[in-house]
């Protein structure tokens, strides 16, 4: 059986509560990425995605200098190391999300996303019910 282990990206950047949002914009566009952790004492303890600094943050008028951690989502989802890709792609659909931070004790160890599921061979499967999943619509649109 698989693991997030066995997929996962590890040595992931991060921010810290100390950051604002503008710094953290900059580092997602450095590192052309979506989401960044937030970690305070090597806990993560927060998610900021670029969703996030659009809708509470720029949308909402705050400046770049606005605390990181009024913006960022602090009721995370994470699953550990050993967790089985089944489980992951299942966890990524039912609560509709791209990225599961991997927590060990506290601590973020790596993430594994949506775009890790769709690349390996054993989750094709899991990956693409997840995907079709999250990219339905909670509502119609006009």
């Amino acid at each position: 059986m698989q693991t997030v282990r066995d997929i996962m990206t590890t040595n992931v950047e991060f921010c810290t509560p100390l950051d604002n949002i503008y710094e953290v914009a900059v580092k997602m566009k450095d590192l052309n990425v979506g989401a960044i952790p937030i970690c305070e004492d090597d806990k993560l303890i927060g998610m900021i995605t670029d969703r996030d600094l659009v809708v509470r943050g720029y949308a909402e008028k705050h400046s770049g200098s606005f605390e990181v951690t009024k913006v960022m989502s602090d009721h995370l989802i994470t699953v550990k190391p050993d967790t089985s890709l089944e489980e992951a792609s299942r966890i990524m659909s039912e609560k509709q999300i791209r990225r599961l931070p991997v927590v060990e004790n506290g601590q973020l160890v790596g993430i594994v996303a949506l775009g890790d599921l769709a690349v390996n061979q054993m989750s094709d499967e899991s990956a693409g019910h997840a995907l079709s999943e999250i990219s339905e619509p909670t509502h119609p649109t006009h």
